[in-house]
């Protein structure tokens, strides 16, 4: 396990170092959290990804699996509501895949295009697999982070944070479906137990 773990972190250095000129400019578009939450998401895919290449399983207790993902939630809700001063918020779109639409047009520079797809599918990967730990029923799977998700939505529009936009509640949505999915892939590899 000690192999695993430090050639998972080197290579999210490695990784980190290389893409780090994109990851500066996103930081002048966002928040500079935006690091500490790239660089987290880097160290858990390659992880769970050699994990699973080299066969390994790791276990984890809930309450530390629940830690790890109140810190992320924490840094989630500062990259969502803490963003640059001089950006100005106050715009709705209630026309479903509107926004997406424009993104894939080729009309706006394609590092923000990408990063605002990917990351509002993928930052709520770790929900679903939350979701598939807590072995919710199917429509309580899918209204409670809907309604959570409309909540953040309408709050970052009437905090003038953020901008209500019916395609990040799609995207998020689809993010947290998709951990979902992957959470029979997840549970293979790193195993979540009750106990402490």
């Amino acid at each position: 396990m000690r192999k695993t773990s430090f050639l998972s972190l080197l290579i999210s250095f490695i990784l980190f170092i290389v893409f780090s000129p994109i990851f500066i400019r996103l930081v002048a578009y966002l928040h500079p959290i935006v690091f500490a939450v790239i660089m987290f998401g880097i160290v858990c895919f390659v992880f769970v990804g050699i994990l699973f290449i080299r066969k390994e399983t790791i276990n984890l207790s809930l309450p530390f699996f629940v830690g790890l993902l109140v810190l992320y939630t924490i840094a989630l809700l500062i990259l969502l509501f803490f963003r640059p001063s001089e950006q100005s918020y106050n715009s709705m779109n209630l026309q479903p895949f509107s926004t997406i639409s424009f993104y894939l047009s080729g009309k706006v520079n394609g590092l923000i295009a990408f990063y605002n797809l990917a990351a509002n599918v993928c930052l709520f990967i770790p929900y679903g697999i939350y979701i598939g730990l807590k072995s919710y029923s199917l429509l309580k799977a899918f209204l409670v982070p809907l309604v959570i998700i409309a909540f953040i939505e309408v709050l970052q529009f009437v905090t003038h944070r953020g901008s209500l936009d019916i395609d990040d509640l799609i995207l998020n949505l689809f993010g947290v479906i998709l951990g979902h999915l992957l959470f029979p892939i997840f549970k293979k590899i790193i195993i979540v137990s009750s106990k402490n």
